[in-house]
């Protein structure tokens, strides 16, 4: 999946520029019972608490009644290497020949639904076509990010030259399955004060070392606490559909954490951690210790330091109602978006068919210019003035000008005045680690956890994961780097989750972001910090185009593909 141009060996990066993805359907779990989130007092404060107990599991062949097999193609009609959609019954399949020897597999992707017969097939994997998640073609089960559930794999016999394809018609309804996970076996009592495995932090890395830790069969307590209201949600969505409301965003459903004994504490904020007596202390004074933890809370959105700073309608975005009030005050008004990075064009591509006016404000001479390179980001620039986006480069803001408390004008350090009802403010983030600068646990100069490769923290015991840390990328000679991307945050917490089970594991997948903007989809594998040179195949102007970006020296290499 990749190489060099030249030597000394350079670093390749690329981006692929395809049609937009479509958003995947919800198919939630079904309960057995009713459940209703229960509030438990700490220390006299109510607190929000899920604990959810275990589903049935479906089985796959429940019956001859509930299933379906039919011959599906010819022998010959697929040569090794060859993937292929065909009906049966009322679905589709996924039919793969590789190494002269049949499978049958969901056909999309339980991330968003893309169909896997574009994606790549290698080594006994199949590869998304969309976001790169990756999925074993022996047995179904996701083995590389983003997404949380694996494929269904379906029964293939040969007779007579014909290939047969025996499934369960819920499987085929699905596409979709969770891994069988552990039960626990320890239900914490009321409100108990101690647990195996706590979590801070229900974000993707958060999530992931749950689930893991049940796939494993781990049956030991876990809690999992979060500052949001809600279960864990698809938080890249959140630029990118500002409409989403949180029960469309959820990425699982709370009879899930019911069925797998998965404790999660909502607005629950952890303000000390001490690692001698491994114990936490939340904001509202109660108190939980614990045996592993893991850290995963995330970053937190720079706010603008300008005059005027204080006045309303200024919003960042890191909830679902941050998203929902700024497209809904942005309709037919005039907004401003301050930064001209991933979420920050996001939001402007967003909301062009919603709001009156839509201006970007940057310091640097083209959006993404540090990450993708002049080039491309003047390429990038001109399709969004082209449905017009207004741009003020090279400045930033020096001033919020209100009427009645409400925000009327920004004022640049250029001497321009826009005029604007709403401001979206994207200029970057901090990782959330304040509550631990008294823990003993190091935090780098720039607040960031460091750990190794293992994801273990220097203190025993103490893992940690997602946009806070930084890790030895092993392709980039080790390199410490902080790469705060959805799937990466997955990966490192599988990673965190095996290792607090003493399985050694270490971080070695390759970084991986999307974006989609004006029906165009922006997609990025690799690391390519510090580049020297890019590489451009393709059409840029009509955006169709690959970008290769270089650095001389390194030994590492990054690659993609696009159309």
């Amino acid at each position: 999946m990749g190489g060099c141009f030249s030597k000394p060996k350079p670093v390749e990066l690329k981006i692929e520029v395809v049609l937009p993805e479509k958003e995947r359907g919800k198919e939630e779990l079904s309960a057995s019972g009713k459940s209703s989130p229960r509030a438990y007092q700490g220390n006299g404060t109510a607190r929000h608490f899920h604990s959810e107990e275990r589903l049935p599991t479906p089985h796959s062949y429940p019956g001859t009644q509930d299933c379906v097999e039919a011959a599906v193609c010819h022998v010959k009609d697929l040569e090794n290497g060859q993937m292929r959609e065909v009906e049966l019954g009322w679905g589709k399949v996924l039919l793969v020949k590789d190494n002269g020897e049949f499978h049958a597999l969901g056909h999309k992707c339980p991330h968003y639904g893309a169909p896997l017969v574009k994606g790549v097939l290698s080594r006994g994997r199949v590869r998304c076509p969309w976001h790169g998640a990756c999925f074993n073609i022996s047995t179904g089960d996701l083995e590389d990010f983003p997404g949380l559930d694996s494929l269904h794999k379906f029964q293939v016999k040969i007779e007579k030259e014909k290939v047969y394809v025996r499934a369960s018609k819920q499987a085929l309804q699905l596409q979709r399955r969770t891994k069988v996970m552990a039960k626990c076996i320890s239900p914490s009592a009321g409100h108990s004060g101690s647990t195996n495995v706590l979590i801070v932090g229900a974000g993707a890395a958060g999530l992931v070392c749950a689930e893991t830790l049940r796939q494993e069969g781990f049956s030991d307590r876990i809690v999992l606490c979060t500052l949001d209201r809600h279960l864990p949600y698809d938080r890249p969505k959140l630029s990118k559909s500002l409409d989403a409301q949180p029960e469309q965003l959820a990425l699982r459903p709370k009879e899930f954490f019911r069925a797998y004994g998965i404790e999660v504490l909502t607005e629950a904020q952890v303000v000390t951690v001490d690692v001698r007596n491994k114990k936490v202390v939340f904001k509202d004074g109660f108190k939980l210790e614990y045996s592993k933890l893991l850290l995963a809370p995330g970053s937190s959105p720079k706010t603008l330091s300008c005059k005027g700073k204080e006045v309303e309608n200024v919003f960042t975005i890191r909830t679902p109602e941050d998203a929902n009030r700024v497209v809904r005050l942005a309709r037919g008004r005039n907004t401003v978006v301050v930064g001209a990075g991933f979420l920050g064009m996001e939001v402007a591509a967003y909301l062009t068919e919603k709001a009156h006016s839509v201006s970007v404000v940057e310091l640097e001479e083209t959006p993404f210019r540090r990450f993708l390179g002049e080039r491309v980001g003047r390429a990038l620039m001109k399709m969004f003035e082209n449905n017009r986006v207004k741009f003020y480069m090279q400045t930033e803001v020096s001033e919020l000008r209100a009427q009645e408390g409400k925000l009327k004008e920004v004022v640049l350090k250029s001497s321009k005045v826009v005029r604007a009802d709403v401001c979206v403010v994207g200029i970057g983030a901090v990782p959330s680690t304040g509550f631990l600068r008294q823990s003993g646990i190091n935090l780098d100069s720039r607040g960031f956890i460091p750990v190794n490769k293992m994801m273990q923290t220097n203190v025993p015991g103490v893992f940690a994961a997602g946009d806070a840390v930084t890790f030895p990328l092993a392709w980039r000679n080790n390199r410490k780097v902080n790469i705060p991307h959805w799937q990466m945050a997955h990966a490192q917490g599988r990673v965190a989750a095996q290792n607090m089970l003493a399985q050694e594991a270490e971080i070695s997948t390759v970084p991986y972001l999307w974006t989609a903007m004006f029906g165009k989809s922006l997609r990025y594998a690799g690391y390519g910090e510090g580049f020297d040179d890019v590489i451009i195949q393709g059409d840029l102007e009509e955006l169709k185009f690959v970008a290769f970006y270089t650095k001389t020296g390194d030994m590492s290499w990054l690659t993609g593909k696009g159309s």
